[in-house]
């Protein structure tokens, strides 16, 4: 655990997968083609925690829907790139434009899609219920699994390693 409480300490920049991390990987589409997703309170509330405490968050997906450009919007998250069949081009995009190095980022997956970001961030981590391959590669697996609270383990590692969990926290006690 020391040495990914030291890899998390360098993390300046976090980027999430959709569907299977910050979802449980359900997809409900209406008969009008209307999508819907289900996300956790307490991730959204979490991400928020890491931004206030200095760290970039991105979203990369695969998928486009109105329903993720909503929440992001809601959770004032600038840098969402949907429709990234292949993910690799968007993480690199985003990471240059932020002139980071990828030590300095970390990536949450879920299934074999992944793996290609997964194996250049400096920070794999895979959520508790991904596909085996995704868990195999992964420097951390998260305790909850995806839409359950995965989203959460992830900024409070960080936070935990860079020390400004606590912060963070006291922010509500006071």
């Amino acid at each position: 655990m020391k040495d990914i409480l030291e890899k998390a300490a360098q993390i300046k920049l976090v980027v999430f997968d959709v569907d299977g991390v910050l979802t449980d990987g359900s997809l409900f589409i209406g008969d009008d083609g209307q999508e819907y997703k289900a996300f956790h309170s307490r991730d959204g509330l979490g991400m928020k925690m890491l931004h206030r405490s200095g760290v970039e968050i991105g979203i990369i997906t695969a998928r486009s829907s109105e329903v993720v450009r909503h929440r992001m919007e809601s959770l004032n998250i600038q840098h969402v790139y949907q429709g990234q069949q292949e993910k690799l081009p968007a993480f690199e995009d985003l990471v240059g434009k932020l002139g980071l190095s990828y030590e300095q980022t970390a990536y949450v997956g879920d299934d074999v899609v992944d793996l290609p970001v997964m194996r250049r961030a400096g920070l794999a981590i895979a959520v508790a219920d991904a596909h085996p391959l995704a868990r195999q590669h992964a420097h951390w697996q998260t305790p909850h699994g995806g839409g359950r609270g995965a989203a959460r383990d992830v900024c409070e590692l960080i936070m935990e390693a860079q020390q400004t969990l606590a912060a963070q926290l006291e922010s509500f006690l006071t």
